[in-house]
């Protein structure tokens, strides 16, 4: 026996103490949780909220209470290392997408938890969430004053909250909220993948917590160095005249629609005017005013997804001759996604904070027809709105310490993949930018994008992380435009 302890006994008592640890953070993060059901998903799932100072100088001052979802590997033999998504907007819940993310993540789900937080200001963590304006009439959404004044209102009510202090709202706050819930749940590292405004929020926690991160996937990347409002004319002007250009280089679409750009032209100086629609909602026939801002905001929603944007120039010839409705049901001038809805609150206080300060001091020139319609919003509600400190360093984007898979779509028509170009060279050689031309706002959500992330996540090196072959998406044509169905009268 003595013998035996001493040849084998120092590697016994590394194996035994490995073994501690790792159920002793079982059991943290199974004490740290409860059993819940989320609606959409049909599996049993782990719920947990954590009390966080409001202001983090003042621990014993206000809290807020930040809600978190952990999906369970489906393993027993799980791996340490979670895989945390971080939501887009900024104002999604987390929690809310989840049904909608969970299909594209079962592989990675299969031998490792996944978790999403609402950030505060979202879902149910202190929510700064302003009054539904699906239901509203078609003038009364229209109404540019009248919608800055329903904004300023909703500030006004949720300064009332106990958790009102918009001050408080930040990405680097939120970061710091994260990562009291990786300790919380006894993970010594995680991965993060985040999407559109979740690039920033994963850019911002590696920035402060690099030790804390193994792998990292940005999809549709939004640094914190872009001035959003400003950088949305540019890129929206820009995947607009390439859908024109995709249009002209059609034979079908050329032929079906050979005065595209002309029709939009003529469109948009025909505003503001006096047009009658259906209410989407109420199917009532309603007249309104519709200003250019608002037929801009239009066009932008289809941008975002290729097989939307197919149908733009439908659209666009329909409402050249009155006819508005198909227009409006792409643009989503009306209604919106439970799940998706953005909790404006929280938005304009990141916005503002980070992104107001810094309007007007680039060299780009607005877009052509865009113009500065959405600088001009944010800079009328972001004079009254409370802001956060930002420190500097939150604009840097450091060398990576771990690898980091980027992607871009190459009709992006708000993260371009121009924006994770540059940020790829700011974080150096542990990265991999995948562009795909075809694909619009999200890459993470092609079918075959989901073994791509998987076998970057579970790569068991760095080493083998990077590069990843991405050739089945890249090569996704773009889709042809929208012809409607012509009926033709059968002689007899």
């Amino acid at each position: 026996m003595m013998i035996c302890r001493t040849r084998h006994g120092g590697w016994i008592a590394i194996l035994v103490g490995l073994l501690t640890a790792l159920m002793g953070a079982q059991h943290k993060a199974e004490a740290a949780t409860r059993p819940c059901r989320i609606e959409g998903i049909a599996n049993e799932l782990q719920c947990g909220v954590l009390k966080r100072p409001l202001d983090p100088a003042r621990a014993q001052g206000p809290q807020i209470e930040v809600h978190y979802l952990v999906v369970p590997a489906m393993a027993r033999n799980k791996q340490p290392d979670p895989v945390l998504m971080l939501a887009g907007g900024p104002g999604q819940s987390a929690i809310g997408v989840a049904p909608l993310v969970l299909p594209r993540m079962a592989r990675l789900n299969n031998r490792r938890d996944l978790v999403f937080i609402d950030q505060r200001g979202t879902g149910k963590s202190a929510p700064l969430q302003c009054p539904d304006e699906s239901r509203l009439s078609l003038a009364e959404g229209a109404d540019e004053l009248a919608g800055l004044r329903r904004i300023e209102q909703c500030r006004e009510q949720l300064q009332k909250l106990p958790h009102g202090d918009l001050r408080f709202y930040s990405t680097t706050l939120a970061m710091q909220d994260f990562d009291a819930v990786r300790a919380e749940l006894g993970a010594e590292r995680w991965n993060l993948i985040g999407g559109s405004y979740g690039t920033r929020a994963a850019l911002e926690y590696q920035r402060q917590f690099p030790q804390r991160v193994r792998r990292t996937v940005i999809d549709g990347v939004a640094p914190a160095d872009l001035v959003l409002p400003e950088s949305l004319s540019v890129d929206i002007q820009a995947a607009l005249d390439a859908e024109f250009k995709a249009c002209e280089d059609e034979p079908a679409c050329a032929k079906r629609y050979p005065q595209l750009r002309q029709q939009w032209a003529q469109l948009l100086g025909s505003l503001p005017r006096s047009v009658t629609m259906r209410h989407p909602l109420t199917n009532e026939p309603e007249t309104f005013t519709l200003t250019r801002p608002q037929m801009l905001r239009a066009i932008r929603g289809p941008l975002y997804v290729p097989s939307m944007t197919s149908l733009v120039p439908a659209a666009i010839q329909a409402a050249s001759k009155g006819q508005f409705e198909a227009l409006a049901g792409l643009g989503g001038l009306m209604g919106s996604n439970k799940a998706t809805r953005l909790a404006l609150g929280m938005h304009f206080s990141v916005i503002c904070a980070e992104d107001a300060p810094r309007m007007g001091k680039s060299a780009e020139q607005p877009g052509r027809d865009t113009g500065r319609v959405d600088a001009e919003l944010y800079e009328r509600v972001c004079k009254t709105w409370p802001r956060a400190e930002v420190p500097a360093a939150f604009y840097q984007v450091p060398p990576a310490q771990t690898p980091v898979l980027l992607l871009s779509g190459g009709a992006d028509p708000v993260t371009p993949p121009r924006h994770a170009d540059r940020v790829a060279r700011l974080l150096g050689a542990k990265t991999q930018h995948i562009v795909v031309p075809q694909a619009g706002h999200g890459v993470m959500s092609l079918g075959c994008m989901s073994e791509v992330l998987y076998r970057f996540i579970d790569a068991k090196t760095d080493a083998a992380a990077l590069p990843q072959n991405a050739a089945c998406a890249v090569r996704i044509p773009r889709p042809p435009a929208f012809q409607p169905i012509v009926r033709t009268e059968v002689q007899p």
